[in-house]
């Protein structure tokens, strides 16, 4: 089971843009969702939390973020709805949970 959750266009959190599914034989699992909003707390990210089985109360063997490149994050928000968050932006490489992710060599942005 894997679970995601984002902030809105204005980098708002709230009981929507959430959602959990089982994966698939093949460890697959495919959403469908918005272009997250930014909040002041992080570059632009989704979170994702993995669980051990396919139950939501099962253990968690996973809690983690995939990112944004800043230039896409700088494009989307020109955009309405999102050109009225008026969150101080993270970028990329000033936030401590991107830096970790990628110093084993590891990309943890959605391509």
């Amino acid at each position: 089971m894997v679970e995601i959750w984002s902030a809105n266009a204005e980098g708002e959190f709230g009981t929507f843009l959430r959602g959990a599914s089982p994966t698939g034989s093949n460890g697959i699992v495919e959403f469908q969702t918005i272009f997250p909003g930014f909040t002041s707390e992080g570059a632009n990210h989704i979170n994702l939390l993995v669980h051990t089985n396919s139950s939501a109360s099962s253990g968690v063997s996973h809690v983690g973020q995939v990112f944004f490149t800043d230039q896409w994050t700088t494009i989307i928000t020109m955009q309405p709805s999102y050109n009225t968050n008026t969150n101080a932006r993270v970028l990329d490489l000033d936030d401590s949970v991107y830096m970790t992710a990628t110093e084993a060599g590891f990309d943890p942005v959605v391509e």
